[in-house]
């Protein structure tokens, strides 16, 4: 475990973001999706800071350096009638790994969401994953076997949006 004068979690500022997007490109090549990567740092800055502001991300530093982090955004329940936040990525450097940087951060984002009155915190998992799973299980998640993501990227978006 970390000694917690030694991690920082904060939200990330503008000076973050070349940082952060080192982490999101370490985040791919874990996930074995580094030729994905399409988007750069300028592009996340703007999606971070501006208006209207699309993500939020919580960065973690380890002995001054950056070891980790949490982007995640606001979705809603229509059941519920409340906010919640969906996780995008969580991610924390191998280096890193198993000193409770990634519960810390995963904390935070539930902190945040309980501030917020979400009614929920979501996110994904890869299913060859498991020790994210196991971890996550640990945490008091849910992995639900009866949804599925659906997702339209690129072309299909563009064909999707214009159909009649």
């Amino acid at each position: 475990m970390t000694s917690g004068s030694d991690l920082i979690l904060r939200f990330a500022e503008p000076a973050d973001c070349n940082v952060l997007f080192e982490l999101i490109q370490g985040l791919a090549e874990y996930e074995k999706l580094s030729h994905a990567v399409t988007g750069n740092a300028l592009a996340l800055k703007e999606h971070l800071f501006s208006t209207p502001k699309y993500v939020e991300a919580i960065l973690a530093e380890y002995a001054g350096q950056a070891a980790g982090f949490a982007l995640f955004f606001h979705n809603y329940s229509t059941f519920l009638t409340k906010p919640g936040i969906y996780l995008e990525d969580l991610f924390v450097l191998p280096e890193y790994r198993r000193q409770g940087i990634g519960k810390a951060l995963l904390i935070k984002v539930a902190q945040i969401a309980v501030e917020r009155d979400c009614g929920r915190l979501e996110w994904s998992v890869l299913d060859w994953n498991e020790s994210a799973q196991a971890f996550y299980r640990s945490m008091g998640a849910s992995i639900l076997d009866d949804w599925r993501i659906c997702r339209v990227t690129e072309q299909a978006l563009t064909k999707l949006a214009i159909k009649a």
